[in-house]
């Protein structure tokens, strides 16, 4: 069986500062036709930040869920820029440190039935305490939890961001 899909036109929806949503016209590999609406994205990082046994997990209120979150620092990849600058530059404006040691944790598709976005996974050790500077518009502040509390917030529901549990699951801590 083919599980390709043939692109037959593609129309933009709409053009954003962080997405673009487009809809595709589509030729299915039995020969039928559909439509996908697909959510473009610069992707992002996400960094596991370990200091003295310790995560760090930041706090902030997410607009679109209209919730407080713990999760991972993390931010929106810049036109063009490389995932493991992008990974330093995040780890600094959201917590205020700087990394020594640095290991790739590969990447993850967020929502592929919907989205391109591609979040890169880190691991960032041997950290250096330096000034926190959040993005404009970015109320967030950093919390250390044992490896341990961790666990306990994902199993308590108080952690349910998808990138922050693939990124403690491919660290296999």
């Amino acid at each position: 069986m083919e599980f390709t899909e043939k692109t037959l036109n593609s129309q933009i929806i709409y053009d954003g500062r962080v997405v673009k949503v487009f809809k595709d016209s589509v030729e299915l590999s039995t020969g039928q036709k559909s439509f996908r609406e697909v959510v473009k994205h610069s992707g992002g990082v996400v960094i596991l930040a370990v200091r003295e046994d310790k995560i760090l997990l930041v706090k902030q209120f997410r607009y679109p869920l209209r919730e407080v979150m713990f999760e991972l620092p993390a931010g929106k990849l810049e036109a063009g820029e490389d995932p493991f600058e992008a990974a330093k530059r995040e780890l600094e404006e959201e917590t205020g440190y700087c990394a020594n040691k640095w290991t790739n944790l590969g990447y993850v598709y967020t929502s592929p039935g919907y989205s391109n976005e591609k979040l890169y996974l880190f691991k960032a050790e041997d950290l250096e305490f330096t000034h926190c500077h959040p993005d404009e518009g970015e109320i967030i502040q950093a919390f250390e939890y044992k490896y341990d509390e961790v666990l306990k917030m994902i199993d308590n529901g108080e952690i349910n961001d998808a990138k922050t549990l693939c990124a403690i699951l491919r660290a296999k801590l």
